[in-house]
């Protein structure tokens, strides 16, 4: 079997509300009034610290396809405000978020037991004031974000190669950056991280078999499996390497942006980035060669982003291990193209409809688990046809609202 990126095609409906005019799609996508419509019209589930559970409607995966918002938007008014990334939760929202995130993956792998049928993938990412100040649609939601998906290995094996070159798959060009002239350098920096749970792998050890991604990115292989995802240690090493990463791009751009050679004042792990990062040449040689090349090229400038930006996901690969990997996030790209896959969600009402009473059906049933561990309540507002949704299953029996 050829060991390429996938281009898989997911049918969606129409969507249910309007961009108003004189504003750009990706300007309203990313707006307080898109936020509202996740809530009000496909909001599922939330819970007192303002985790909303919600269907997603332009969707990756028919099969299961949910994600988790930390919707903070009718409490704090200003975006820059709001906590974008673990490590700016307070304690009860990171308890809460940790438990939601093992109950959704814990419902995931029993739906799905046998890793050779089914990727299982849980992706979290910032949505920060990262978007290029002059590009179109800066994002005004920046709020952290968690993405819970399935997808079966005969479809994948099904669908076309993907364009190894298409720029979501590149991390807007920059993986050439992070993956290939850091990769070394980044490898070596998060060694620091004290893990118990989780232990580092080789990149072409975690690469899915069928797909060749993650490409380069520095992953942990999480011992014991998921009933790990119990453990409240394996959270702490979770939030560790995310501290890692913050320390290596923070240290990055900084020396890009100024072309000083400092120790940011926020840093996690001083003396690793004093020891490993600024005493390393090519470091330090690829953060001028990016400052010189912003400087000449205003199209490539365009694209940078300043402040962190990334993903962090957990899969399960075909050998039913479950694995943790980090990456940049660049503009454009998705969760799912960490792992080599490319979603075209095209519209097609006749289609999704055929298909979203059963997804609906195991977004209600994971939701009823959250609902048991007494986390919060259900929301009964989804935007189908005629403004309601008419519970013909048994899992929405219970839902009270």
């Amino acid at each position: 079997m050829k060991l390429t990126p996938r281009e898989i095609s997911t049918p969606r409906p129409t969507m249910s509300l309007t961009i108003p005019e004189g504003m750009a799609p990706v300007e309203f996508f990313n707006s307080p009034a898109n936020l509202q419509n996740l809530a009000q019209e496909n909001g599922l589930f939330r819970t007192p610290e303002d985790w909303l559970m919600y269907r997603k409607l332009i969707g990756h995966s028919s099969e299961f396809d949910t994600s988790i918002i930390l919707d903070t938007s009718r409490r704090i008014l200003d975006p820059l405000g709001r906590p974008v990334r673990r490590d700016q939760l307070s304690r009860q929202e990171k308890k809460v978020w940790s438990r939601m995130t093992q109950i959704i993956c814990e419902y995931m792998f029993e739906k799905y037991p046998d890793p050779k049928k089914h990727l299982v993938l849980c992706g979290e990412a910032s949505l920060d004031s990262t978007w290029p100040l002059n590009k179109p649609g800066v994002p005004s939601i920046r709020m952290i974000h968690n993405h819970f998906m399935v997808f079966p290995y005969k479809d994948l094996k099904a669908a076309d190669s993907a364009n190894p070159n298409n720029v979501n798959l590149t991390d807007s060009g920059h993986n050439t950056l992070f993956l290939r002239r850091l990769s070394s350098i980044y490898h070596e920096f998060l060694e620091v991280l004290d893990l118990q749970l989780l232990k580092q792998i080789p990149s072409e050890e975690s690469a899915l078999e069928l797909t060749g991604y993650p490409q380069g990115l520095p992953s942990w292989e999480l011992q014991g499996g998921a009933e790990k995802l119990k453990d409240q240690y394996f959270w702490y090493e979770y939030e560790q390497i995310l501290r890692g990463f913050l320390d290596f791009y923070q240290t990055f751009f900084s020396l890009v942006a100024t072309g000083d050679e400092k120790i940011p004042e926020d840093a996690n792990f001083p003396d690793q980035i004093r020891d490993v990062l600024l005493n390393n040449h090519q470091f330090i040689r690829v953060a001028r060669d990016l400052r010189e090349q912003i400087v000449l090229d205003p199209k490539f400038a365009n694209e940078i982003r300043w402040r962190p930006a990334y993903k962090q996901i957990m899969y399960r690969d075909q050998k039913g291990r479950i694995i943790v990997t980090i990456s940049q996030n660049s503009v454009g790209n998705a969760i799912t193209e960490l792992l080599g896959i490319v979603v075209n969600r095209y519209e097609n009402v006749e289609e999704y409809a055929a298909l979203e009473p059963a997804l609906v059906g195991r977004l209600l049933e994971a939701r009823e688990r959250l609902i048991d561990a007494n986390l919060g309540e259900a929301i009964s507002a989804p935007s189908w046809p005629n403004g309601e949704y008419v519970a013909t299953l048994k899992t929405a029996k219970k839902d009270k609202s």
